[in-house]
C-alpha cells in the first residue's frame, strides 16, 4: 500500500513536527509525542488524547479558542500515562486541567494513572468521557458506548467556556451538558491501511457498506448494499433520533468524513439530512462539513447532531483558532 512516510514506526513523531512548522503558536514534543500551544493562557487547562490516525482529532484542535494540550498515541493506540501526564503538565495554567476522552478501556485506564502522577505534582485534575456512538452499546475497545466524531464540538464548547473564564467545576459541567446531548451514527464504504502493512485488516465487498462501523474499524451493526445519499441520511439520523428527543429543538450538525471520502460527497449527505431533520420538525442553526475525526484513508462518513440551547449556540460561535477548527466570533 503506498504511503508517503519514511519509517512507519517515526510516522507520528513525524507527523507531529510537520504540523508544529505549519503553525508557530504550538510547540511540539516528540519523545512524549505531545502538542500543546506555545505561550499558555491564564485559564483552566483542556487536555485531550488518543490514538493516531483520527487526523486533525486531535493534536489539530490545539490552539486558541479550544485545546491547550494533545496528547498522541501510536496509531489507533492510547498514549502511556507518562505521556498524558506530560499533555496535562503542557495544559496546566495554575487553575486546573480538564481532561476530555473518548470512551475507549486504555484512555480511560491509562488517564486515571496519569491524573494520579499530575495530582502527587499539585496539579487539579478532572475528565469528562465522550460516548456519542449510538451504534452499539458496547464494542471490543470500549465499556459501553464509543466516543467518536461529536468529541470534535465538545472540544469546541468547552474550550470556549474556558475561554470566558470559567472554573474547572463550570467547564466540566458545560462539557457534560454537550456531551448529554450529543449522539453521533456513522458508515464506512471501505476498510483503511495501516502505514507499514500491505492491505488492509479486513475487506468490504465492491457494492457493500458496514452501518455503524467504529473509527479503528470495530464492527457496525449491519453489512448492507450501497445506499444512495437521501437513504443514508435517513438510515443514520433514524438511528440517532430513536435514541434522543430532538423534537421542536433546534441543533447543530457535524458531517464528518472518515479520511477517503471527497467534500463533494459529504455536502451532498449533508443537505440530504437538513431534508430529514425539516420534515422532523428540527431546526439547523449550525452546521460543520468536512473531515474532522477520521479514520486514517477510510471512505465513508459519520453524522452528529448536538442539540442547542442558548449557551451552546455562544460557545460554539465564539472565536477559535486551530489548525483544524476556525470560527470567528
Amino acid at each position: 500500500m503506498k504511503k508517503i512516510m519514511n519509517e512507519a514506526g517515526n510516522i507520528v513523531e513525524e507527523m507531529l513536527k510537520g504540523l508544529e512548522l505549519s503553525d508557530p503558536s504550538l510547540v511540539c514534543f516528540p519523545e512524549k509525542r505531545v502538542i500543546a500551544r506555545r505561550e499558555k493562557a491564564s485559564k483552566v487547562g483542556l487536555c485531550t488524547a488518543g490514538g493516531s490516525g483520527h487526523e486533525p482529532a486531535h493534536a489539530g484542535y490545539v490552539g486558541m479558542g479550544m485545546l491547550d494540550a494533545a496528547v498522541a498515541g501510536n496509531i489507533f493506540a492510547s498514549p502511556s500515562p507518562d505521556q498524558m501526564l506530560k499533555g496535562i503538565e503542557e495544559a496546566n495554567a495554575g487553575k486546573g486541567v480538564l481532561m476530555i476522552l473518548k470512551n475507549y478501556t486504555g484512555d480511560l485506564m491509562n488517564f486515571s494513572m496519569a491524573k494520579e502522577l499530575a495530582e502527587m505534582e499539585g496539579i487539579t485534575v478532572d475528565c469528562v468521557v465522550v460516548k456519542d456512538d449510538v451504534a452499539v452499546p458496547d464494542s471490543t475497545y470500549s465499556a459501553g458506548r464509543r466516543g467518536i466524531a461529536g468529541t470534535v464540538l465538545i472540544h469546541k464548547i468547552a474550550g470556549a467556556r474556558a475561554a470566558k473564564g470559567a472554573s474547572l467545576k463550570e467547564v466540566k459541567e458545560t462539557a457534560q451538558k454537550a456531551i448529554d446531548r450529543i449522539r453521533t451514527m456513522g458508515m464506512s464504504m471501505t476498510a483503511c491501511t495501516l502505514p507499514g502493512l500491505e492491505k488492509p485488516g479486513f475487506t468490504l465487498g465492491e457494492e457493500e457498506i458496514e452501518i455503524g462501523m467504529g473509527i479503528h474499524g470495530e464492527p457496525g451493526i449491519e453489512k448492507t448494499g450501497m445506499k444512495t445519499s437521501k437513504e443514508l441520511a435517513e438510515i443514520l439520523l433514524g438511528k440517532i433520533l430513536a435514541d434522543y428527543d430532538y423534537n421542536g429543538s433546534e441543533a447543530a450538525m457535524l458531517v464528518n468524513g472518515l479520511g477517503g471520502t471527497p467534500l463533494m460527497e459529504l455536502y451532498v449527505l449533508a443537505g440530504d439530512a437538513a431534508k430529514v431533520l425539516k420534515e422532523k420538525g428540527i431546526t439547523l442553526s449550525r452546521v460543520y462539513v468536512g473531515n474532522y475525526m477520521t479514520s486514517l484513508d477510510m471512505a465513508g462518513c459519520s453524522i452528529s447532531l448536538l442539540k442547542l440551547d442558548e449557551e451552546l449556540k455562544e460557545l460554539l460561535d465564539a472565536p477559535a483558532n486551530t489548525p483544524g477548527f476556525k470560527t470567528f466570533g
